[in-house]
């Protein structure tokens, strides 16, 4: 379960059959804090690749853009691959089986 905000406008796909995929990166944040020996802890951000399928990506095609706060459920795949120069490279996604949308609408918006 991740809650966090869009960082960019999602992509969106569409691949065999009409199926349509999201892609989209999510930044969660840790907030900063003082110890109580007075160590600052600086703010901490994570950025997540999420991707969401059918009728999920459709909402976000519509609806979902850069800075909109986010809820997601899913789970984590881990993916490997030889990039052009031959080099291993690994990517950790999260394929979702939730979203729900925490921005609210602004009244402008239908």
């Amino acid at each position: 379960m991740l809650i966090g905000n869009v960082g960019q406008e999602p992509e969106i796909r569409y691949v065999d059959q009409g199926v349509a995929v999201a892609r989209l990166r999510l930044a969660t944040t840790e907030r900063g804090y003082t110890l109580q020996n007075g160590t600052q802890v600086p703010e901490h951000t994570d950025w997540h690749n999420v991707i969401l399928w059918r009728r999920l990506a459709e909402i976000v095609e519509k609806y979902v853009h850069k800075g909109d706060k986010l809820y997601i459920e899913g789970r984590i795949r881990y993916t490997t691959y030889d990039d052009k120069q031959g080099q291993r490279r690994s990517v950790t996604e999260i394929w979702a089986d939730n979203m729900e949308m925490l921005t609210p609408k602004s009244p402008s918006t239908e």
